[in-house]
């Protein structure tokens, strides 16, 4: 589904800094691609054109991005660009999928342990020295919510199911901690992840703000202590 709101427009006010979100792992799909290459080069085509996008996103936001530096960074043709997207749209879109990839990718491991105290200490405590090691360079998902979620219908949609995908890998562990008796039977593991998550988010916004890594670090020490309070006794 498009968006209900006019496409994004294409503006030229990009320079040459990167960040790279990306990762070739395709392993959950937001949305059927609507032009799935066929062959490997069309495959390295189209991931470098996304990958040059989400860059460019990363450090103009998605309205200061321009088609003709997204072009010039993945050394592709606009012929290229409009056989793999119909439009702006969809390649934010694609952005958001690679995104994900590139969160699922990096923090794979620990999030298929997040069913014990140890397995989510870890976790929280990559997510505060990932970030306080790269500079505070935000949310690669929750930076993309923060522009498009009050203007691209199609782009909110997928962002929350990004959120939704993220959370659940806590959920589920909280739940098999719930069910060998580690947690009080009324602890909610859907809610108690999305406190965790709120408090990221909120945390990294705050810590950006004031470049200093330490309310990233008191916001999820208070997460944990949260979840520590339903604790079986």
């Amino acid at each position: 589904m498009r968006s209900r709101h006019a496409p994004h427009e294409w503006t030229d006010r990009s320079n040459d800094c990167r960040h790279n979100w990306t990762d070739p792992s395709r392993a959950i799909r937001l949305t059927a691609m609507a032009h799935q290459p066929t062959t490997d080069r069309g495959r390295r085509s189209r991931d470098r054109i996304v990958a040059a996008a989400s860059e460019l996103m990363a450090t103009h936001g998605v309205s200061g991005t321009g088609i003709e530096r997204v072009l010039a960074r993945a050394g592709a043709s606009k012929s290229q660009l409009y056989h793999f997207f119909d439009d702006k749209d969809d390649l934010v879109r694609a952005v958001i999928q690679a995104r994900l990839d590139g969160v699922l990718g990096a923090q794979g491991p620990l999030l298929a342990e997040l069913d014990d105290w140890a397995g989510i200490r870890r976790w929280l405590d990559l997510m505060i020295s990932e970030n306080e090691a790269h500079g505070l360079p935000g949310c690669p998902i929750g930076s993309l919510a923060a522009e498009l979620c009050g203007r691209d219908e199609a782009a909110r949609a997928d962002l929350e199911r990004c959120f939704e995908i993220l959370e659940s890998h806590l959920a589920d562990g909280l739940a098999s901690m719930r069910a060998r008796g580690l947690l009080v039977p009324e602890a909610d593991p859907r809610r108690l992840a999305m406190v965790v998550f709120a408090a990221f988010q909120g945390g990294l916004l705050l810590a950006r703000t004031r470049q200093d890594v330490e309310p990233l670090r008191v916001a999820l020490d208070a997460a944990y202590e949260h979840l520590r309070s339903f604790r079986s006794r």
